[in-house]
């Protein structure tokens, strides 16, 4: 019962200090889940990133229902992804009720505005961190390009992206796999 509750209190804790959705939640989930917990390494959080962007939801909540099921099953997953969600639930409820009335005074305009800036602060963290992490060859960098190149100038589904990504991978291992 303890393991469940730490799994459940972690996500918790994760989902009440995270402002600016799922990508701002990067970060934490990579701190808490690799270098505290130990729940996962690098490159696995790396995968199931790539895999919750692919999925519908929210890539943290669908990260951490990864997480929760690779550690403790269905139960697991299901405790995580309540985790990551119970304090979000319960702090929008609050919010509902008060944002219309003090949504026309500049401190909270101001306040919101200084948060969405430390959200692109973090996300961008976050992206350097796995870049560093998944860019570590020819390869891999050539498979980036394209793709950074596609997000910035298609209309396409991360979905299309990461299975184009996925099929890339294969086929250029497979070319390096029989020049050697």
């Amino acid at each position: 019962m303890k393991k469940y509750w730490e799994l459940f209190i972690t996500f918790a804790k994760m989902g009440v200090l995270t402002f600016g959705g799922g990508m701002a939640m990067l970060p934490i989930l990579q701190r808490e889940v690799v270098e505290n917990k130990h729940w996962a390494d690098e490159e696995e959080l790396t995968d199931y990133f790539a895999i919750g962007q692919c999925t519908p939801g929210i890539i943290a909540v669908n990260t951490a229902t990864f997480i929760g099921q690779k550690l403790y099953g269905t139960v697991g997953g299901i405790l995580a992804t309540l985790g990551v969600v119970f304090p979000s639930l319960v702090i929008i409820s609050l919010l509902a009720g008060l944002i219309n009335n003090f949504a026309d005074l500049a401190w909270v305009q101001n306040a919101f505005a200084g948060i969405q800036v430390c959200v692109c602060v973090l996300i961008f963290n976050a992206v350097v961190k796995l870049l560093k992490k998944s860019v570590v060859d020819k390869r891999t960098l050539v498979i980036f390009l394209l793709v950074l190149a596609g997000g910035c100038l298609l209309d396409v589904s991360p979905v299309v992206f990461v299975l184009l990504s996925a099929l890339a991978g294969i086929v250029l291992k497979q070319l390096e796999v029989k020049r050697s």
